[in-house]
């Protein structure tokens, strides 16, 4: 039964999206379709324990989740209306684990999932509400989860996803990949939820796990799919080398025993080289593209993977190339995320006091306030200028404000490993 229950979890995490994504073609709704997709998910609940997993569960699940659509169609009496849309999905003889797969698997698994990730960045849908469903959709983040990753109340998450389904609904928004100009409108959201969804398998927000390779996995593709349709963009090229450099690490962030690796700790030997090899390709498209102009952001980020790819050791790092990449793209951005990878960076191009300096300017900024990374790199810098003391301190607040469990540990190691050096020395 457990088994069943542990099968069922992580086939939902890989498949959902794909699940919620062919219902949705049929019904043309994607409150429903999640709707019916859950359906299926209950039913397999109740079924799998009892009947045994079924030799392709992610087929089961969506060819169940389909059958609801149809006969959710029925019953509202309009499946004759929809019959040429359904198509082969018309017979309801067979039983589900017999994998009913759609008769187009490049349609199922690439258009009709980037087609509900365009649907879900509709511009009639406000920022805000775009990021929580996607989340949802794709990263099958739960509410509180979305909630602690945004920094809001669950009860406002809930709010948001539920209103920007409604209004998906009302306004009829085709599940159709946009073309023209339409298209172009949408990439940037598009492409920042699809950073988004990396990012939450980079680096877990909450959980026990500090990486969802599975998230990972599912924006590289989206990714793919974006660069083979608009393949003169350069920010697409960009953010899909940024993706696969950064994924090429993934194998060396976590120890045999799971805990986190830091980049300076890590076997490079366990690196990807094919993904490195990709996401150097990819950078060098989004330069090519780029024509003199500016660089976009993701193209910047790319760049500054690629230079921790390009290196045999930290010390071989170009580390002034990167602190000059990051000076462009906080000059682009203005964030103060980025402000503080710069501040890491800075540390090591020209010394702990100038990264120092660059932290401390951000201790005040209040996007910052509950950041557990601004307490944890400034405990690195003060730790590399022989203030242990100070830095202790640090290390204890990242840790009160780390969200994710592995980090947490993480940080409570450095922590511990700080104050036996600090009596070593005593």
């Amino acid at each position: 039964m457990a088994d069943a229950y542990a099968v069922l979890d992580a086939v939902w995490r890989a498949e959902s999206a794909r699940i919620v994504a062919g219902v949705a073609r049929v019904v043309r709704d994607v409150g429903r379709a999640e709707e019916l997709a859950h359906d299926a998910l209950v039913a397999a609940l109740e079924q799998w324990p009892a009947q045994g997993v079924p030799d392709n569960p992610g087929a089961w699940l969506a060819a169940t989740a389909r059958r609801r659509a149809i006969d959710l169609i029925r019953r509202e009496q309009t499946f004759a209306r929809k019959a040429e849309e359904v198509g082969h999905l018309e017979s309801t003889a067979a039983a589900p684990d017999t994998a009913e797969v759609v008769a187009d698997p490049v349609r199922a698994v690439g258009d009709d999932v980037l087609a509900l990730l365009f649907a879900s960045c509709h511009p009639l849908l406000a920022r805000e509400s775009r990021v929580a469903l996607t989340l949802r959709l794709f990263g099958g983040l739960t509410t509180d989860e979305i909630a602690r990753a945004l920094l809001v109340g669950s009860t406002t998450v809930g709010q948001r996803i539920s209103r920007a389904k409604k209004r998906l609904s009302a306004a009829g928004v085709d599940l159709e990949i946009p073309a023209g100009e339409e298209l172009d409108g949408r990439l940037g959201a598009v492409l920042e939820v699809v950073y988004l969804i990396y990012n939450e398998g980079y680096a877990a927000t909450t959980g026990t796990d500090w990486m969802r390779a599975d998230l990972c996995d599912e924006a590289m593709r989206l990714g793919r799919r974006l660069a083979a349709l608009m393949p003169e963009r350069p920010e697409v090229h960009g953010l899909l080398a940024l993706m696969e450099l950064q994924a090429s690490r993934l194998r060396a962030r976590v120890g045999p025993d799971g805990a986190p690796v830091l980049l300076a700790d890590q076997d490079r030997g366990r690196w990807d080289h094919l993904l490195v090899r990709r996401g150097l390709t990819g950078l060098a498209r989004a330069e090519a593209a780029t024509e003199g102009r500016r660089r976009d952001p993701y193209t910047l980020q790319a760049g500054i993977a690629a230079c921790h790819a390009r290196a045999g050791s930290v010390d071989d790092t170009d580390w002034a190339a990167m602190a000059a990449l990051y000076a462009e793209l906080a000059a682009a951005t203005g964030s103060p995320v980025v402000e503080l990878n710069r501040a890491v960076v800075l540390g090591r191009a020209e010394g702990p006091a100038a990264g120092l300096d660059l932290v401390d300017a951000l201790r005040d900024e209040p996007a910052l306030a509950r950041y557990h990374l601004l307490p944890a790199v400034r405990a690195d810098l003060l730790t590399q200028l022989g203030r242990r003391e100070e830095a202790a301190g640090e290390l204890e607040r990242a840790a009160e404000l780390a969200s994710n469990e592995a980090e947490r540990a993480l940080l409570r190691r450095r922590l511990d490993d700080l104050r036996e050096a600090a009596l070593g020395r005593g």
